[in-house]
């Protein structure tokens, strides 16, 4: 059995409040990744084994990202304190949380997280989910106005270098999208990748993103919503599709494709029902909540950007938002390791 976090609290919301990031929120969320970014078990190893030698314990291969349960959690982990430190100064556990990230993003681990992932056989490691957390983290690094941050953007650096090149060697290959709501969903992992590639003006990777984006999605049309969400997703496959040509296409261009590839979401009364979770002691149904925060960053993005066409879903995703933050903190690891994250995207997303 998974072991318990001690910490528990509380977080109480309600639909007209939900999108309000404070300060009390933030170092409750602070806490979940602080407490298992240096827990090193339990540990899933997603690990493909030659030999052997290829046998360490997980802070031996990751001696970076090692914690919260598996590596892209550990990743997106040092991304939501980032997160929370550029957005919160004040953050009561910010000396800590700074010599945590210290500690683990050094030259020398992201150099063995490196070596890791240049072995022949690991190409495929984390594709494309773990990578685009770390073009995520990597952006959190680089626009903090804390120069202690920035330093570690520099060690990080080559490590994103390597998986920018590696989108760019590997979505020609991809001749069908992965349409599904959890990893390897292809659109989750390009959309966060081009927004690193436009914020680090890489042209090559913004080219590929976007002709691949295209290829891949341009001729999809009812996405069919009834399907979500599946069992144990924690990506809506239709509204992580939709994330990601908002991003990549023009905006009247990208009106005209949603109007064909989701035409419910133009009603004025339509409404969406959240995930249920049954049991949040399940690392997999407990999926479901972060299912509801990926329905709700979208949404937001959608109601912001188009305020009298799409105004309407906002309500919607206040609804995902406020139905699953109070599970984060429930004493669950299952959800506590990773959940914060997802919900600090929706945080994000709901003012951005």
């Amino acid at each position: 059995m998974f072991q318990r976090l001690f910490f528990v609290a509380l977080i109480v919301v309600n639909v007209s409040s939900a999108q309000d990031l404070t300060l009390d929120r933030a170092n409750g969320l602070a806490r979940l990744p602080l407490q298992c970014l240096q827990q090193e078990y339990p540990n899933k190893l997603n690990q493909l084994i030659l030999d052997g030698s290829e046998l360490g314990s997980p802070k031996t291969l990751h001696p970076a990202f090692y914690g919260c349960f598996d590596w892209h959690s550990a990743v997106h982990g040092h991304w939501s304190l980032v997160y929370l430190l550029n957005h919160f100064p004040q953050l009561e556990s910010k000396a800590l949380i700074l010599e945590k990230l210290q500690t683990n993003l050094s030259k020398a681990n992201i150099e063995v997280e490196i070596a890791y992932l240049s072995k022949k056989h690991e190409k495929s490691f984390e594709r494309t989910y773990g990578w685009a957390w770390v073009l995520k983290l990597q952006m959190e690094l680089e626009r903090s106005n804390d120069p202690a941050l920035n330093a570690l953007g520099e060690n990080l650096k080559p490590l994103s270098q390597l998986l920018c090149e590696r989108y760019i060697e590997f979505l020609p290959k991809l001749n069908y999208a992965l349409r599904v709501g959890t990893h390897t969903n292809t659109a989750f992992g390009m959309a966060l990748a081009w927004d690193y590639a436009v914020y680090s003006k890489n042209l090559a990777l913004q080219q590929s993103l976007h002709h691949n984006a295209l290829r891949l999605f341009l001729n999809d049309q009812n996405c069919p919503f009834a399907w979500e969400p599946s069992g144990t997703d924690f990506l809506s496959p239709c509204m992580e599709e939709i994330g990601l040509m908002q991003r990549i296409m023009e905006p009247n261009a990208f009106l005209k494709w949603l109007k064909a590839f989701a035409p419910d979401l133009f009603r004025k009364n339509y409404t969406w029902e959240p995930g249920k979770v049954s049991d949040r002691t399940d690392g997999h149904l407990v999926h479901l909540d972060g299912l509801n925060f990926s329905r709700a960053w979208n949404l937001y993005r959608l109601s912001q950007a188009f305020p009298k066409a799409l105004g309407h879903l906002k309500a919607i995703a206040q609804q995902h938002l406020s139905f699953s933050l109070p599970a984060i903190v429930d004493g669950n690891y299952e959800g506590e390791h990773w959940l914060a994250s997802f919900a600090l995207l929706a945080f994000d997303a709901a003012n951005y």
